[in-house]
């Protein structure tokens, strides 16, 4: 619980109204009652403010004043985030290593970590203080986790990969598996030993199902504040930039580099050894075929800028009929031809 005069300080906004009122929790405007705060990011939800039962709104400027106190704020989107981590996500007390798990004796474990039962510590694997290891998390030898991370049920890190801190892998995923690597003999396929790790920087969140392939050889690396959502492939020797965000069912081939800042819509693909420059947006479903580059938005496959493509989509609906169309003015054509060839 916290007056709202105190929220708008942890958020950088202003009180309208009466900053005293005591907030339990964030809720929807719809459902929101009274102790409850809600926000209002898009301006055409603004008519709800006079039905919400909420105690305050969080608003951008510019709001016309009402009766309902307001925590003003440039980024309510943001703000709504941060009030929300601060009264309902806050981090449990930490419970050691529990009964069921089984932890190296060679194994490093910092302070404050919770290690539940099911979960398995390889040998010289390093877990840093304040991190979460939640039922069948394996280690493998010599991983190493860094402070405050969160990795839930079904996590496995295989030899020698690195996480940063803070770093949050949902249930499932696997980071470290080998890369995809088969060199021919002949009609058959020799396997190729996929030597390298994973670095996973700070601030990454890893997705349910996601896959981050180990390098062939050298390092695979994500760096700093990617957001990775579920089912993602990201393949070996893959270099992916600060803040790059990849959508459901995104994948990217091996030794591809990603630039900063990106954003990859769902099923959007990156073909191998292809370099995306910083600040590019990828539609969903886009396939990216060659190299592009930054501060611009692509769609389709393979992709162009996407207002071309918005024009070419608008086509392909009327494509059976414009080849109809196209096969009769080409009968109409060879017709006159024909005419003229016997007037001379």
């Amino acid at each position: 619980m916290a007056q709202l005069k105190d929220l708008a300080e942890h958020v950088g906004g202003t009180v309208v109204g009466d900053g005293s009122i005591e907030i339990q929790r964030v809720a929807p405007i719809d459902s929101a009652i009274e102790g409850e705060i809600t926000f209002v990011a898009n301006p055409r939800y603004l008519p709800k403010l006079a039905q919400t039962k909420a105690s305050a709104a969080i608003v951008a400027p510019g709001v016309e004043s009402t009766e309902l106190p307001l925590l003003v704020c440039r980024n309510p989107y943001l703000a709504f985030a941060k009030i929300l981590t601060l009264l309902q996500a806050r981090k449990p007390a930490p419970l050691g290593v529990l009964p069921g798990a089984q932890v190296s004796a060679s194994a490093t474990i910092g302070e404050g970590v919770t290690i539940y039962p099911g979960c398995y510590v390889g040998d010289e694997v390093v877990v840093g203080a304040g991190s979460i290891l939640h039922p069948g998390v394996v280690l493998y030898a010599a991983a190493q986790v860094g402070r405050d991370c969160l990795l839930h049920a079904g996590v496995v890190v295989r030899e020698g990969c690195r996480l940063g801190d803070r770093v949050i892998v949902q249930p499932n995923a696997v980071i470290g598996s080998d890369g995809f690597g088969f060199a021919p003999d002949g009609p058959r396929y020799y396997k190729i030993p996929q030597v390298g790790i994973v670095v996973v920087e700070e601030d990454v969140e890893i997705g349910a199902g996601s896959c981050i392939d180990r390098a062939a050889m050298g390092v695979t690396l994500i760096r700093r504040g990617v957001k990775i959502d579920n089912l993602v492939q990201v393949a070996h020797n893959v270099v992916i930039g600060e803040d790059t965000v990849l959508a459901a069912q995104v994948g990217l081939a091996g030794s591809s580099e990603i630039g900063r800042h990106c954003t990859f819509g769902g099923q959007a693909a990156v073909a191998g050894h292809i370099k995306v420059g910083d600040n590019v947006m990828v539609g969903g479903r886009g396939g990216v075929t060659g190299n592009l580059p930054g501060n611009q938005v692509v769609s389709g496959t393979p992709v162009l800028p996407h207002k071309e493509w918005l024009k070419a989509s608008m086509s392909f609906a009327h494509l059976p009929e414009m080849r109809k169309e196209l096969s009769r003015l080409r009968k109409q054509m060879e017709a006159l031809e024909l005419q003229l060839k016997e007037r001379s």
